[in-house]
């Protein structure tokens, strides 16, 4: 099913998306690698503010490359999403609502997805050109010296990505898989 959303995204957006849907996300989001959510933890763990606020926002996992004349960003495929699994569960429990990658989750990961009922959306990678074309502006805000990995705040324009883990903790990579092969019996 086709699902549209704007941000801030809240727990009733999160519980109406249900694991295989492909949803177009308008509004701000952010971006933030691995080096970005070490530091965002550590900010945490020593009861420091955060540099954007959590509650309800989505992080796109994305170092994107520089723009070309004219346009708001460069190329912005997914990162792999394993790499931020030590530290998604930290920002779940402050309020964050949605992350966007490629690639599997552990278990702690989504456990705090049900808990916290977050949403983890897959972006297809190798399609960086096309995503950056939905993407109407970005600007750096924290860590600009981490380069392509700063924290951006972009705002984007039906963001199409496919919903793999929701609420309920159902996973696509699961399910999909399964049916899939039953389908080849």
């Amino acid at each position: 099913m086709a699902v549209y959303i704007n941000t801030p995204f809240t727990t009733a957006d999160a519980e109406n998306i249900k694991a295989g849907d492909t949803v177009y996300i308008s509004g701000t989001i952010y971006t933030a690698r691995d080096a970005a959510h070490k530091r965002l933890c550590e900010l945490v763990s020593q009861g420091k503010e955060l540099p954007f606020d959590v509650k309800d926002a989505i992080i796109y996992y994305v170092g994107p490359t520089p723009p070309k004349p004219g346009m708001a960003i460069g190329s912005a495929g997914p990162t792999t999403s394993y790499r931020m699994d030590a530290y998604a569960p930290t920002l779940m429990d402050m309020g964050l609502r949605g992350m966007i990658g490629k690639g599997k989750r552990n278990e702690e990961v989504i456990s705090s997805i049900k808990k916290n009922k977050a949403v983890y959306f897959a972006a297809i990678g190798g399609a960086g050109a096309l995503l950056s074309s939905c993407i109407k502006t970005a600007e750096v805000i924290a860590y600009e010296d981490l380069g392509a990995e700063a924290i951006r705040k972009l705002t984007v324009e039906n963001l199409p990505v496919v919903a793999v883990i929701d609420t309920m903790g159902t996973n696509l990579y699961e399910v999909g898989r399964k049916a899939y092969l039953e389908s080849q019996k």
